[in-house]
């Protein structure tokens, strides 16, 4: 666990956001390659996922403090704490928030928005992979206990101040879970974007993919308290669940359509006269 790179007396460079920052980075650079192939304004890709980003931020700490509205009711003054600013947040709350704010931004732009779509579906998936080993690296979003051989020990006290990581116990490396199911499913979504798609047919895959990972991960994820509203899943596995009905929708609305032109498939790449 390194929570920080570089620390000089007060000043210090964490980990978390150095990495968020590379993986971010990153995204946006596969996004605006794919962009230009796909025959797509580069510009307003890159600005696109700027905004987004940008919504994506407010969005995750607005979640977080909603989530543990109890807590942070209580103690209002924590909402703009600096161990809460410095906390990942919940990433439905930035995809949710991201999402409205693409939307508005492709109608405003007339960006293609399922195309733009689907160009930035790989890039978030290798975003949020590296991004996801930041939260190692900090320590935040931890595991419950468990005795199995993989099982990870934190001991630094700088997570535990932060983020109230819990010390000296054996927990599940949930942060490395969804950091190597988000490596799978960048792969499978940059080569199945690579063949020709309907459009929105990348990012219903990448919410199916993602979202089903997600939901099976929640149940050995650490949270603050039971949510007995909830019946038997918690609030991220519900969204989750909502997310995947959603991908599933725009995958079988891409076949429906792909049927009705005689089961050709139309990808950005074809719409503009060039190949993969």
């Amino acid at each position: 666990m390194l929570p920080s790179l570089v620390r000089i007396g007060d000043f210090f460079l964490p980990t978390y956001g150095l990495l968020v920052t590379v993986g971010f980075l990153s995204g946006l650079w596969l996004a605006g390659r794919l962009a230009r192939r796909a025959g797509l304004n580069r510009d307003l890709i890159l600005n696109l996922g700027i905004y987004s980003a940008i919504a994506g931020i407010v969005g995750a700490k607005v979640m977080l403090v909603l989530i543990d509205w109890k807590y942070y009711s209580a103690r209002p003054r924590e909402i703009f704490s600096l161990s809460t600013l410095q906390a990942g947040g919940i990433f439905y709350g930035g995809l949710i928030a991201a999402l409205l704010v693409a939307a508005w931004y492709i109608r405003r732009t007339r960006l293609p928005g399922w195309q733009a779509a689907d160009v930035y579906a790989p890039g978030i998936a290798l975003g949020h992979a590296i991004g996801r080993l930041g939260c190692f690296a900090a320590g935040c979003c931890w595991g419950i206990e468990t005795q199995l051989p993989w099982a990870v020990t934190f001991t630094n006290p700088t997570s535990h101040e932060l983020f109230g990581t819990p010390l000296g116990r054996p927990l599940h490396p949930t942060q490395l879970y969804e950091a190597l199911a988000e490596a799978v499913i960048f792969v499978v979504l940059y080569r199945r974007y690579l063949r020709p798609h309907t459009p929105g047919a990348i990012l219903g895959l990448y919410l199916v993919l993602y979202s089903s990972a997600r939901f099976f991960i929640e149940f050995v994820r650490a949270h603050d308290e039971l949510n007995p509203t909830m019946g038997p899943f918690y609030l991220e596995q519900w969204i989750a669940l909502g997310l995947v009905a959603a991908g599933v929708w725009l995958l079988l609305r891409g076949r429906v359509r792909s049927g009705a032109r005689g089961g050709r498939d139309n990808s950005p790449l074809d719409a503009t006269g060039r190949t993969p």
